[in-house]
C-alpha cells in the first residue's frame, strides 16, 4: 500500500477537521463570557507582566474573494475614522482595568488591512497603546502589509511607530489565479513593498502563500514559490485555501469545478515543502516554514513553538488580549470574543463598556486536551513529562489515551516511554489525529479540508 493510500484511508482526502488554534475552536463559544467576567480577567493579570495584544481592522479597499475573514468594504477614509476612535476609546477601557507595569511581548495589527490607515492614525492608534502597554524589550510588533495598499509615507509612519515584523499576503502570482480569486496582485508589486519595508531598517519579513486555489497546478505552483523565495522572507505560512461559501460568501464567485481535488492538494503542497526545504528553509509544524536562525525556527529547536490564532508563534506569554470587532482574547481562565459586526462592537464601546459578545470558560478536562493537541500541532508529540506534573491524569490513564490514538492510526503513531510521537509519514494527518484528542461534537461546525 502506497504511503498516499494509507493517507486516504485513514481520511486525510475527507475529512473536515478544525486548525486548531484554539482549543475549544470558535464554533463552541457560548454565552458564559460577558464584558464583566473578560474584565475580572484583565484585572487578574499579574503586575508588571508581559501579554500580547491583537488589533483588528476590518476594512479593505476591496474584497478579495478568497478571503473568509470578518472584513468590509470602504473607498472611504471616514468609517475607518470612526473606527479608530472606537479602538483608542476600548484602549482606555482596557487602562482603567489593566495592572501596574503590564508590557507587550507581541503587538500584532491584524484584519482586514491594517494599512489602510492614512499615517497619522497609524501614529495616533500606535501611540494610545504603547501610553497604555509599552512595547517589552525584545518585544516585537508586526503589521499585516497588503501590498497594493501601501506607500512611503505609512511605512514611515510604521517605522516610526517602532514596527519590528511586516507580514505581507503573497496567496499565489500567477495572473489566471489571481484573476480568479478577486486578488490582483503582481509580482512587482509585491517585490517593490518589500523593498521599501527593507529600506527602513525593518529585517523581519512574513509571507503567506496558498495552496489549493482555483486553476492552481504543481508547475503553478513552483513559479510562484521560487518567485517568493526570491524575495528572502524569513518566514512563510504556506496555508491551505478554505472553500467554506457556506461562511464566506464571497466565495461562491469562485468556480467549485477549478478548484483541485483534495489528491491534487497534498501535491500542491509537497511541491511548495520540496521547494522551501531545497532554500534552507526549517519546517515549523504542519503549514509554516523559517528561516534556521529566526525566532520561529529557535522556538522549534527548543521546544517553545506555541500556537495562537495568529498561527504558530515564539510568544510565551500566556494572556493574548484582542481589541477590535470579531477579536478573540486567550487568558489562562478562557477565551473572550468581541462582536463580530463593527456595529455592535462600537455600539458597547460608546456605551462604555468591553464588547465581549461570547467566549469560553476552561472547565474539565479542556486545559489537559488543549495541551496535548497543542503540542502535536507544534512537536508532532505529546512528551509524558509536560503532562504528568501539570494535570490531574495517571501515568496508566494517558498512556491509554496515547495507546487509543495508536490503534485509531495504524502504523502512523509511535507510543514509547516518553509520549505518543507522529512517525514522518503520518504528519498529513497531524490536524486529524489532533482531532482524535478532542471531546466537543465537531459534527454542527463547518470546518474546512483536512489536506
Amino acid at each position: 500500500m502506497t504511503q498516499e493510500s494509507q493517507l486516504a484511508r485513514l481520511g486525510l482526502f475527507d475529512a473536515k477537521v478544525p486548525r486548531y488554534t484554539s482549543y475549544p475552536t470558535a464554533p463552541h463559544f457560548n454565552n458564559d463570557v460577558s464584558p464583566d467576567r473578560f474584565a475580572t480577567w484583565i484585572r487578574s493579570i499579574k503586575p508588571g507582566a508581559e501579554v500580547s495584544l491583537y488589533v483588528h481592522v476590518p476594512f479593505c479597499r476591496r474584497l478579495c474573494w478568497f478571503c473568509a475573514c470578518r472584513t468590509q468594504g470602504t473607498q472611504t477614509e471616514s468609517p475607518v475614522r470612526a473606527y479608530v476612535d472606537v479602538l483608542k476609546q476600548e484602549i482606555a477601557q482596557l487602562a482603567q482595568h489593566l495592572p501596574e507595569g503590564v508590557q507587550l511581548s507581541r503587538l500584532h495589527w491584524g484584519g482586514g488591512t491594517p494599512t489602510l490607515l492614512p499615517p497619522d492614525m497609524i501614529t495616533e492608534l500606535a501611540a494610545e497603546i504603547f501610553a497604555v502597554t509599552p512595547l517589552a524589550r525584545g518585544g516585537e510588533f508586526s503589521v499585516e502589509i497588503d501590498p497594493n495598499e501601501i506607500d512611503a509615507a505609512r511605512l514611515d509612519a510604521l517605522a516610526a511607530a517602532g514596527m519590528t515584523r511586516a507580514s505581507i499576503g503573497v496567496q499565489d502570482f500567477d495572473p489566471e489565479i489571481q484573476q480568479t480569486i478577486g486578488r490582483i496582485q503582481p509580482f512587482d508589486v509585491t517585490r517593490d513593498a518589500v523593498e521599501m519595508i527593507r529600506a527602513r531598517g525593518i529585517a523581519s519579513l512574513n509571507a503567506d502563500i496558498l495552496f489549493g486555489l482555483p486553476h492552481q497546478t504543481r508547475l503553478r505552483m513552483t513559479e510562484s514559490v521560487q518567485k517568493l523565495l526570491s524575495l528572502s522572507p524569513d518566514r512563510v505560512a504556506l496555508y491551505g485555501y478554505a472553500h467554506v461559501p457556506w461562511m464566506a460568501r464571497r466565495q461562491n464567485m469562485i468556480p467549485t469545478d477549478s478548484l483541485p481535488t483534495p489528491e491534487a492538494r497534498l501535491h500542491l503542497f509537497e511541491t511548495a515543502q520540496r521547494l522551501f526545504r531545497w532554500d534552507g528553509y526549517r519546517e515549523i509544524g504542519i503549514d509554516h516554514f523559517a528561516t534556521p536562525h529566526d525566532g520561529l525556527a529557535v522556538a522549534e529547536r527548543t521546544g517553545n513553538l506555541r500556537r495562537n490564532f495568529q498561527g504558530y508563534t515564539d510568544d510565551r506569554s500566556d494572556v493574548l488580549i484582542g481589541l477590535g470587532a470579531s477579536s478573540i482574547s486567550r487568558f489562562p481562565q478562557g477565551y473572550a470574543q468581541n462582536a463580530p459586526s463593527t456595529s455592535a462592537y462600537t455600539k458597547a464601546v460608546r456605551e462604555g463598556r468591553f464588547a465581549t459578545e461570547r467566549g469560553h470558560v476552561f472547565a474539565g478536562d479542556d486545559l489537559l486536551r488543549g495541551r496535548m493537541i497543542e503540542s502535536l500541532m507544534c512537536d508532532f508529540s505529546i512528551f509524558a513529562k509536560d503532562i504528568l506534573p501539570v494535570f490531574d491524569i495517571s501515568p496508566a490513564a494517558l498512556e491509554a489515551m496515547f495507546r487509543a490514538a495508536a490503534a485509531a492510526f495504524p502504523g502512523m503513531l509511535d507510543v514509547s516511554a516518553d509520549g505518543l510521537h507522529i512517525r514522518p509519514e503520518g504528519k498529513p494527518l497531524t490536524r486529524i489525529i489532533a482531532r482524535h484528542f478532542d471531546a466537543y461534537d465537531l459534527s454542527k461546525a463547518g470546518h474546512s479540508s483536512a489536506i
